[in-house]
């Protein structure tokens, strides 16, 4: 009896020591003068103390209710000291700005931000995106002023990286991955990507050669971090395309975090600029809530959600299109009867928490649910005239067709439905083990897919039906009846059932170290992944395929400021459901997952120029893809034949040179080249649909001097031609030609009443932190891209026309932008 008395008085004292000692937490971030990270630099107090990592982050714990006096030093930077008297289990957050010291010192310090180049990833200020005028402003669509990056359709946020398609882009928003609809075709029809741009603080950007620590695609990596408010906040911003508004706020005590955005979309005024006439009714809106609450010092918690409503409506009226010679012009004139709604509703949610069991590991435990419910209806007849267009300037019917040389209609109709539910549990771990770390995790993943998709087309041309060039008849009148029934020119009908199971998982390792004088980074990892396809009617088939990978980058002792790094291995993109369809809409489970063998060579330079900081990344590439599986792209829609029948290969150059080319604002000029080509069933070697030769992108940041709040933006973009607008049934082999090149020029201009530097104890703008307006103009040259190719066959000259569809024209915006 006396040894359990004597054992719950321990048990007592040590819970109750442990009560009374207990202990706050002061983290943040430490930066300079030029607001770039610090790292390596010391916090401390007593003998008690911790640096920063690469992003400049540190977390120190120190005792509660009593005065700490913390110390934080760098070599380069002057001390920074400061006391602290916290509250037991309080979430202090404390960013310094460190001053540099009068003597220069010559050692080159990597800060956070170009550590990331380490790794090969691109960081974006969430600012830039802000600002930057695009006609579908977000983190995705500022990605296109990268090299190697491409997208020819301004309305769309989907990209396509070094030869890749749409569906080889990984992304992830605080680590967790997120999805895009299903059966988007157009880039009117998208709305909202998943990201908001206003709830951002971090992007970082991968083009290729990335880490085994992330997951199984072939081209790209966007990793997105939304940011924890430190105090409360509002933002508003309003344009004629839509508007957002974001809320954020912090607890007393620093446990509890919330940021709230609203954001609506509206491409009325790109789409009724278009030469289609129509009567266009979208509605683009998603809520999204990011959430985090800290339990103690060691365990945190934090939720994501998202709730996205696409409705689009659109009836095409009319549409006339000029094209041909200015000696032998002609015109194709289309009357629509009918309409399209189509309706995308998104719920997504994650739980992820944080738990630090010491400070050398650090466990996470991340689930997440995203369900998608599409719909695609529509009935749409198009009768169409091509002929002649008057080109007597002073004739009454001057641009009108005066002559068809061709007539026909076209009737469209669909009924596609679709319900896809993706399940994830994850778990993930990083220790440091002396001067290795090591990062691992495993992931599971369930999808259930169910999909109807009904559809056809019915071409007729000068009284008759037009059949599919694949069904083998003959028509021997007038000698013979002819009694084959009409068929449509396309018609797809399929039901599925699929379920997906994924185990995947990955395990890496990571060191700093020397060699001589020089800094050298080392990282080696594998991934792992195992999928099982089975559904109803469909006979189960189980896969398994491993990706191993490796980086070194050197930092020679060098004057110059230069960084060198070799990456690659080996890629697998497992299918999902979209890549398991073929164009029939049958789904194939045995499609094995693509291959990619991947290496690139990068090198950044840091100078200054003109007295100010400037970068230049350059970066060469080589993709070697087996088990390819061919697709035909129209617009965005991507179908598959789902048979791994092809090789393909990729190689290119990217260049980027990024710094102040106007003082006190980041600019940068991009040029990339790229050649990619497959081998479908060893025919021999064709352009794939994603072949953009050249890239040149500008992105400049000005002000005027005389009026420096009177700020300029300017967003140039060239690409040539993708291959692409072939007709139906085509072979590609066959149909080797060329869209027009892509000449786009943004422009935004924005002048700020209100800043922080301005002084505003009374009167209209008290309430304001910032407030600007601004004016945008995009496409301001008007130049008619085109996206795809409409094929009409004139039945009397037996000429089939390639006729463009074209993007939007020269469009205005009026914008204002607001914090409070």
């Amino acid at each position: 009896m006396k040894t359990r008395l004597y054992s719950l008085s321990i048990v007592f004292f040590l819970l109750t020591s442990t009560l009374l000692a207990q202990n706050a937490t002061i983290k943040g971030v430490i930066l300079d003068e030029n607001n770039f990270p610090v790292a390596g630099a010391n916090i401390s107090y007593g003998n008690v103390g911790t640096i920063t990592n690469f992003d400049g982050y540190y977390l120190l714990e120190i005792p509660s209710n009593s005065d700490v006096i913390i110390t934080f030093s760098h070599v380069s930077n002057k001390d920074v000291t400061a006391t602290f008297n916290l509250s037991p289990n309080e979430d202090y957050i404390f960013n310094p700005v460190m001053k540099s010291t009068v003597e220069q010192i010559t050692t080159v310090v990597i800060t956070g931000r170009e550590n990331k180049r380490v790794e090969g990833i691109t960081t974006i200020s969430p600012e830039t995106i802000k600002k930057i005028p695009t006609a579908n402003s977000g983190v995705e669509t500022l990605l296109q002023s990268l090299p190697g990056v491409n997208n020819n359709n301004e309305l769309s946020t989907q990209y396509a990286v070094r030869g890749g398609n749409y569906d080889e882009n990984l992304v992830y928003v605080n680590e967790v991955e997120v999805y895009r609809p299903f059966l988007i075709r157009s880039g009117q029809q998208e709305g909202l990507s998943f990201v908001n741009s206003d709830m951002t603080s971090k992007v970082d950007f991968s083009a290729g050669g990335f880490q085994a620590k992330y997951g199984d695609k072939l081209s790209s990596v966007l990793d997105i971090t939304y940011r924890r408010p430190t105090e409360f906040g509002a933002s508003l911003d309003l344009s004629l395309l839509g508007a957002s508004a974001t809320v954020e706020g912090i607890s007393k005590n620093g446990r509890l975090t919330g940021l709230v955005g609203l954001r609506y979309r509206d491409n009325s005024l790109f789409v009724n600029a278009k030469e289609t006439e129509t009567n266009y009714r979208p509605t683009f809106a998603d809520g999204q809530t990011y959430l985090s609450y800290k339990f103690n010092n060691k365990f945190e918690l934090s939720f994501l959600g998202n709730i996205a409503i696409n409705n689009y409506s659109y009836s095409p009226l009319t549409r006339q299109t000029n094209f041909g010679t200015i000696a032998d012009p002609i015109a194709l004139l289309v009357f629509y009867e009918g309409q399209e709604e189509d309706r995308y509703d998104t719920y997504f949610g994650a739980l992820k928490s944080t738990y630090v069991v010491s400070p050398n590991y650090t466990a996470k435990l991340i689930g997440s649910i995203y369900q998608t419910q599409e719909q695609e209806f529509y009935d749409i007849l198009a009768q169409y005239r091509l002929g002649e267009v008057d080109t007597n300037i002073g004739s009454e019917t001057a641009g009108d067709v005066t002559f068809s040389e061709g007539i026909g209609s076209q009737l469209t109709h669909a009924r596609n439905n679709l319900d896809a539910l993706i399940v994830n549990l994850e778990h993930k771990g990083n220790a440091t083990i002396g001067e290795n770390e090591i990062e691992y995790g495993i992931k599971y993943t369930h999808e259930d897919i169910r999909d109807r998709i009904q559809e056809y087309e019915i071409i007729d041309s000068a009284g008759f039906s037009i059949r599919p060039p694949i069904i083998d008849f003959a028509n021997l009148q007038p000698y013979e009846p002819f009694t084959s029934a009409i068929v449509p020119y396309t018609d797809i009908r399929a039901e599925n059932d699929v379920q997906i199971d994924r185990i995947s998982g990955y395990a890496q390792w990571s060191r700093r170290t020397t060699l001589g004088e020089s800094d050298v980074w080392l990282n080696a990892g594998v991934r792992g992944h195992n999928w099982t396809v089975s559904g109803d009617g469909i006979e189960s088939t189980t896969q398994t395929v491993f990706s191993p990978r490796a980086q070194i980058s050197l930092k020679p002792d060098w004057e110059m400021d230069m960084l060198f790094r070799l990456s690659g291995g080996v890629y697998h993109q497992p299918p999902f459901y979209r890549e398991l369809r073929d164009s029939t809409g049958t789904v194939r489970p045995g499609v094995k997952a693509q291959k990619s063998i991947h290496i690139v060579l990068g090198n950044d330079y840091s100078f200054d120029l003109w007295g100010r900081p400037f970068t230049l990344n350059t970066e060469a590439y080589y993709k070697k893809l087996t088990d390819v599986n061919p697709y035909t792209l129209e617009n965005v829609r991507i179908r598959y034949r789902a048979n791994n029948n092809a090789i393909a290969y990729a190689y290119g150059l990217d260049l980027r040179l990024a710094g102040e080319f106007v003082p006190g604002t980041e600019s940068w000029v991009s040029l990339g080249y790229l050649k990619t080509e497959e081998n479908i069933d060893d025919r021999g070697y064709i352009f794939r649909p994603t072949d953009q030769r050249l890239k040149v992108g500008l992105l400049l940041q000005d002000y005027v001097k005389v009026i420096p709040n009177l700020k300029g933006y300017l967003n140039l973009q060239y690409n040539t031609g993708l291959p692409g607008g072939s007709p139906s049934y085509a072979d590609p082999y066959d149909y080797q030609q060329r869209l027009r090149d892509y000449k786009r020029a943004d422009l935004g201009v924005q002048y700020v009443l209100v800043d922080e530097n301005s002084q505003r104890e009374s009167g209209l703008f008290k309430p304001f932190e910032e407030l600007t307006i601004g004016a945008e103009i995009f496409n301001i040259f008007d130049v008619q891209n085109s996206i795809t190719n409409t094929f009409v066959r004139d039945v009397y000259t037996k000429v089939q026309y390639s006729i463009p569809n074209y993007l939007t024209p020269r469009i205005f915006n009026v914008r204002v932008t607001a914090k409070f």
